[in-house]
């Protein structure tokens, strides 16, 4: 953290540039100029003429892969334009709904998932906003509350079999069992999920009073932790049947809007702990 702190500034410029209502190419483009002259201030992290050429080298190559897929998206979003299922697709949610959000939201992840079995995340979330993000903006979600619960959605398919990009990289790394790590990724990361139906319900994204936001984006992380301590049936140590109750009814109360809600959640979580603690340490295992 203290070698790279400096590279936290591009991050700063790059935000800034993009509330300042620049174009996104004109605010990346800042951004990687401010990132080359952050990578300055450091002896360390200078880059000289031959790492500049070889940095200009794998950025190219590495577009090509971006590159193709947003052609092929580009594809897609054409055929959606020229064929009017874009309109199509958000009516039949709006229709199948019924006009309850919440409805509305599965739907879509139901449709990421789908997506996410044959497309890379960028075109899956470039297909998935024009098809999906009008019908959130008809009920009355802020443009960019239906363009996160539209971005995490798509998410998905970076943990979804058989295309796992991010699960098979991972099981590389771990000498794992690509398949099987897909799979398992893919049952853990179902917060992903649930994020976006805490976002169109809470002040997530800073649209509400601070301390709403805060008590929101607290009580969201304990009850994913509640979550995937509930699915893998494991916390400091195994889950006995007790302190899986508490987990998995902690979990909804803690991402549940109201204060009493998260209260009550935070307690069954400290009651969950505390049992797991007082058995004592775990045990450690071959796996």
């Amino acid at each position: 953290m203290k070698n790279g702190l400096h590279f936290l500034l591009p991050i700063a410029v790059l935000i800034y540039v993009l509330m300042a209502n620049y174009s996104p190419m004109m605010a990346g483009f800042v951004a990687v100029v401010s990132l080359f002259l952050a990578s300055m201030l450091r002896r360390h992290s200078r880059l000289g003429p031959r790492d500049l050429i070889g940095a200009l080298e794998l950025g190219a190559r590495n577009a090509v892969m971006v590159s193709v897929a947003c052609a092929a998206a580009g594809i897609i979003v054409g055929i959606v334009g020229l064929t009017g299922m874009g309109l199509k697709f958000s009516s039949l949610v709006v229709s199948l709904s019924g006009g309850v959000r919440i409805i509305a939201i599965l739907l879509i992840g139901l449709a990421s998932l789908v997506l996410g079995m044959g497309l890379p995340v960028t075109a899956s979330y470039i297909v998935l906003v024009i098809l999906a993000g009008p019908a959130l903006m008809d009920m009355g979600v802020p443009i960019i509350v239906a363009h996160m619960i539209v971005f995490w959605y798509s998410q998905d398919a970076n943990v979804t079999p058989p295309v796992a990009l991010a699960s098979f990289a991972g099981a590389g790394i771990a000498g794992a069992n690509p398949m099987r790590t897909g799979f398992s990724s893919w049952k853990i990361a179902k917060g992903l999920y649930i994020i976006p139906i805490i976002m169109a319900y809470n002040p997530l994204l800073l649209n509400g009073p601070w301390f709403d936001v805060v008590r929101t984006v607290v009580s969201a992380s304990l009850g994913l932790i509640c979550f995937a301590a509930f699915l893998e049936r494991y916390l400091f140590r195994k889950l006995t049947w007790l302190e899986m109750g508490l987990a998995g009814a902690a979990a909804p109360l803690l991402f549940w809007h109201g204060f009493l809600q998260n209260a009550l959640g935070l307690a069954l979580f400290i009651t969950a702990i505390v049992l797991q603690r007082a058995a004592g340490h775990p045990v450690s295992q071959e796996v």
